[in-house]
């Protein structure tokens, strides 16, 4: 067997298939080798890392080449898909109370030694990300700032868009060379992911989980419930077909890849190759994903809203509807502004919180929680942030072709 044979059937072919075996291998590797496995640990971060890396840069140049070769009708997509983010944000952290209300969750609050730096209020919120919409590109770049990456991209796409066609092109060279650079680092998954699983359920395991299964049962159903009925529903307000292709395809190639990641920002070059798979407009989703994974995030919102009722429940304050309301839209705000990084949205909890008066070393308790959970927790916030970005990209680029 030559060497191009090995290399074709360990990276090439169905990708799901192999994170699937890479995922089993994972399992087992951590039952039967648990030293083994914590140093597979380096694949994995290995693996994030260079989809970190190589993510700021396609955003920016893809972002640019869009919009400068931009043809007629793009923006008219982009807008619907922006409103079924803020929308799908808005709608999860309602079922989130609503949930919350039906099945009352109470923490063991204690003293934690765990050291954050919370927002302070909604204008904190408001404040940061208007000073990430005038970052430095460079700074940008080098810090994940995806919020001032879009705007630079944005900015340069403009302007492009009056430059020569010879100019023009020269962009689109680039971004397929950036992409093409995407696809290697994607064929690279299986073995990325089955470091993390080995690693992950190595170092913590799940016994860490007993104490707080209430907690997770209610902020993972609220997420099932998001994945598999509101965002079937809100697709099928578009297409007026049969959603669950579309979200069971997305849930499937983006979510599992965007479970193991644990990163928002990591999982757009998946979300990107996927959108190609799916023979999506380029003009459309090279820009629709990359703002999916700052403002679209209906997950973070369900964590934010859950965890802070969950305080309440458990100091005995009171909730009204109109509090409860007041508490989604703050929630989807600040979700709006969480980072697409890991435990991005718990630092956003005490934010919340602030509204019942509940003091910031309780709240910080409360972010303590989230981090013991979020073996799962923030995989699965991920999952359905990421996956949704493709869902609703794919669902309004379908009932604009059909206008056509």
């Amino acid at each position: 067997m030559t060497s191009s044979t090995i290399f074709d059937r360990l990276f090439g072919g169905n990708l799901i298939l192999r994170i699937a075996i890479g995922i089993a291998l994972g399992i087992g590797l951590a039952l039967i080798w648990p030293a083994a496995a914590r140093s597979a640990m380096l694949l994995g971060t290995l693996f994030v890392q260079a989809l970190k890396a190589v993510a700021p840069i396609l955003v920016l140049v893809l972002v640019a080449a869009a919009l400068a070769n931009q043809k007629k009708g793009g923006q008219a997509q982009l807008r619907p898909i922006v409103i079924l983010y803020l929308v799908g944000t808005l709608s999860a952290a309602f079922i989130a109370v609503t949930v919350s209300s039906i099945f009352p969750t109470t923490l063991i609050l204690d003293v934690t030694d765990i050291t954050v730096d919370p927002p302070q209020g909604i204008g904190e919120v408001l404040n940061g990300l208007l000073f990430k919409l005038v970052d430095n590109p460079v700074s940008a770049i080098m810090n994940g700032n995806f919020i001032g990456i879009l705007v630079w991209g944005i900015a340069i796409g403009l302007g492009m868009r009056h430059a020569k066609e010879g100019s023009r092109e020269m962009l689109t060279d680039i971004s397929h060379a950036i992409t093409s650079i995407v696809r290697v680092v994607i064929r690279l998954a299986p073995l990325g992911i089955f470091g993390l699983v080995a690693g992950n359920l190595a170092e913590f395991g799940f016994s860490a989980l007993g104490g707080y299964v209430r907690i997770l049962t209610v902020l993972l159903g609220c997420m099932l419930i998001v994945a598999l009925i509101l965002n079937p529903l809100i697709v099928w307000t578009m297409i007026r077909r049969n959603p669950y292709p579309i979200v069971i395809t997305a849930l499937r190639e983006s979510g599992i890849t965007a479970f193991f990641t644990r990163s928002s920002a990591a999982n757009i070059p998946v979300n990107l190759s996927l959108c190609e798979k799916l023979g999506l407009d380029e003009n459309t989703y090279a820009v629709s994903i990359p703002l999916g994974a700052t403002i679209n995030m209906a997950g973070a919102a369900i964590t934010i809203t859950v965890l802070t009722l969950a305080a309440t429940h458990t100091l005995g304050i009171s909730v009204d509807l109109p509090t409860a309301f007041l508490l989604s839209v703050i929630a989807a705000l600040s979700a709006c502004g969480a980072s697409g990084v890991a435990g991005g949205s718990l630092l956003l909890i005490p934010l919340a919180c602030g509204l019942f008066g509940i003091s910031d070393e309780i709240a910080i308790q409360v972010v303590a929680v989230g981090f013991v959970i979020s073996v799962l927790q923030d995989s699965a916030e991920t999952a359905l942030n990421s996956s949704t970005d493709v869902v609703f990209t794919a669902a309004v680029s379908e009932a604009y072709s059909r206008k056509k």
